[in-house]
């Protein structure tokens, strides 16, 4: 891989109380998208089995539900469910583990945008808080990057001068 590349794996660097402060929602976030979000309609090893759900299987509703947005996404349901289920499945992980965490979190974000402004926007802001803490989350992670204590940084060290 180039250089360029694992510059981009490089986190800002921090004073080391702010990097285990920034830890903690890092955690958090990919920890409960790849369960609680990701997991009931992506199948992964920890996926309900009550789902039924073959590795890296999207659940059998949720293409229908990405049609109803209209658009493009009435055009392609299927691809734009499974990288929708994608980002909060195998991105959760990612970014739980600071693994890719500046694209996965910009995937993050625009799959959380989406259920923002096509799936609860109408429902009011309470049911859009959810999606609105990713987005939130992603984009400081898009910043900041995932931190020392995170495997980019191990990936960046001594890659990238």
């Amino acid at each position: 891989m180039n250089r360029w590349f694992f510059r981009t794996l490089r986190p800002v660097p921090l004073p080391l109380a702010a990097d285990l402060l920034l830890l903690i929602p890092r955690a958090v976030c990919g920890f409960m998208l790849t369960v609680y979000f990701g997991a009931p309609k992506f199948g992964l090893p920890w996926s309900p089995p009550e789902n039924g759900l073959g590795f890296f299987e999207v659940a059998y509703w949720f293409p229908g539900d990405v049609a109803a947005f209209g658009g493009p996404f009435a055009m392609f349901p299927d691809t734009l469910a499974w990288l929708g289920a994608f980002a909060e499945g195998v991105g959760g992980v990612a970014l739980l583990l600071g693994l890719f965490a500046r694209p996965f979190a910009l995937l993050v974000m625009c799959t959380m945008l989406t259920a923002i402004f096509m799936q609860q926007w109408q429902a009011g802001y309470w049911n859009m808080l959810p999606a609105t803490g990713f987005v939130w989350f992603s984009m400081f992670t898009m910043v900041l990057g995932a931190g020392r204590f995170s495997i980019d940084a191990l990936l960046a060290r001594g890659k990238a001068t």
